[in-house]
């Protein structure tokens, strides 16, 4: 298996914080293997007659901080491995961020781009159905991941509310706020994000006027983002997606121009604006160029900010990269080989499980204004938000300058530290 296998990567990373901190081998040896592994048979008819078997799962990773916690993604190639690092770092994240919950991850191997919409509701409720065994407010929940929503989310909560014989709302988070699920929540991850670098600039006495970013990855975590560190007077230069991207060493005039530009094409790429005028005519007169997602990684930038996939920055690009400070929104988009580079290069990586760690702290702020039957303002979220943030940046900034270790290995010994106080049963 490579390093580049997010399992074994999971692991490894987890055996070096176990290094710098004293932690019960029981703790450990669980830490390593999930609680369990659910498998289902997910039968449908199709609008044609035809039937149809998926296979869905569950991956229960640990619940020792209280509920197992952590998306489910549709998606017709399901690497368990993926899934069960997913489920361990969601255990690591919550600790991390200190909500009570622990990790868990899963989904069905399905491609829902090719399913009607009522096939995609007949799935969706069955899988609920079989899933139902394994889930419930103080057991397990889950909530949306790739191809999934908020709509697919309230399929689940339904089907869990028959069985249960009563309103369950939460059962499930990512929920439309009719039907239970918290102001505030779009925004958490790429909001969460922010105040996390916020944070370390302060730490490290740098002022942000005038910062420079790249941001690859224009999805619904690097757009807040972007708009957020736009509005603190940072100047985002260069955004990409799937399909391609944008410079410009000046800096991009408005990020919401070019949200709308993305909203109407559906790519980033081209969405050169000059007001609201979007188009390749602009380019010139903005000093931009078009560039590959690839290369927005080795911009000449004070922050970079990968926001896409994981396994972004290797060994390859990651002596190529020239800013100061990686801010990691997506999940394990480091190999443990470029974050050696980086190690070298003195470059400040702020690691995933706690820069995108806000989108889990208002999932938890969902669940608890279910449980307790309130509804807090999206100022209130926000606050709360900001709370969690600025306390689990500064105990792992503290652990780091105490141990004389990366930030990365500083939140993996603040997650065991906060772990250990649970008791493991032997």
């Amino acid at each position: 298996m490579s390093d580049n296998n997010p399992w074994t990567r999971a692991k490894k990373q987890l055996q070096t914080a176990a290094k710098n901190f004293p932690i019960d081998p029981m703790l450990l040896a669980r830490l390593q293997h999930p609680d369990r592994i659910v498998e289902v048979s997910v039968p449908l008819k199709r609008d044609d007659g035809s039937i149809v078997v998926y296979q869905g799962f569950r991956v229960q990773h640990n619940n020792i901080r209280g509920p197992y916690k952590g998306g489910l993604r549709f998606h017709p190639q399901v690497d368990m491995d993926e899934v069960k690092a997913l489920s361990f770092w969601m255990t690591i994240k919550n600790a991390v961020i200190d909500v009570p919950f622990g990790g868990g991850k899963g989904g069905v191997n399905v491609d829902p781009k090719k399913m009607s919409a009522g096939e995609l509701e007949r799935l969706t409720r069955e899988f609920a159905r079989k899933l139902s065994p394994v889930i419930g407010p103080y057991t397990d929940v889950p909530a949306p991941d790739v191809n999934t929503n908020g709509t697919i989310m309230t399929w689940i909560m339904e089907e869990y509310s028959k069985i249960a014989g009563k309103e369950t709302p939460a059962v499930i988070t990512g929920k439309p706020l009719e039907r239970g699920g918290s102001l505030g929540r779009p925004e958490a991850t790429g909001l969460g994000g922010y105040y996390a670098l916020l944070s370390f600039l302060k730490f490290k006495r740098i002022k942000t006027k005038g910062l420079t970013v790249a941001i690859q990855g224009f999805g619904n975590v690097g757009s807040f983002l972007a708009h957020y560190l736009e509005e603190e007077g940072m100047k985002v230069v260069a955004l990409s997606d799937s399909k391609g991207g944008i410079y410009m060493p000046a800096g991009i005039p408005s990020i919401s121009e070019v949200q709308k530009c993305k909203d109407a094409s559906g790519r980033v790429g081209g969405c050169y604006c000059i007001g609201s005028v979007c188009d390749m005519s602009n380019m010139k007169k903005l000093g931009g160029r078009e560039i590959s997602p690839e290369k927005i990684l080795e911009l000449p930038v004070d922050i970079l900010v990968p926001a896409a996939l994981e396994n972004a920055l290797t060994k390859e690009n990651a002596k190529k990269v020239k800013a100061h400070i990686i801010l990691e929104m997506a999940n394990g988009p480091t190999t443990a080989e470029a974050d050696a580079v980086f190690k070298s290069k003195r470059i400040t990586v702020i690691p995933d499980v706690l820069a995108n760690s806000g989108g889990v702290a208002v999932s938890y702020f969902e669940w608890y204004q279910n449980v307790h039957k309130e509804r807090w303002s999206k100022e209130a979220v926000f606050k709360k938000l900001k709370g969690k943030m600025d306390s689990a940046c500064e105990r792992v900034y503290e652990i780091s300058r105490e141990l004389k270790i990366s930030l990365r290995e500083a939140a993996y010994v603040s997650a065991l530290k906060s772990l250990s106080k649970f008791k493991v049963r032997p």
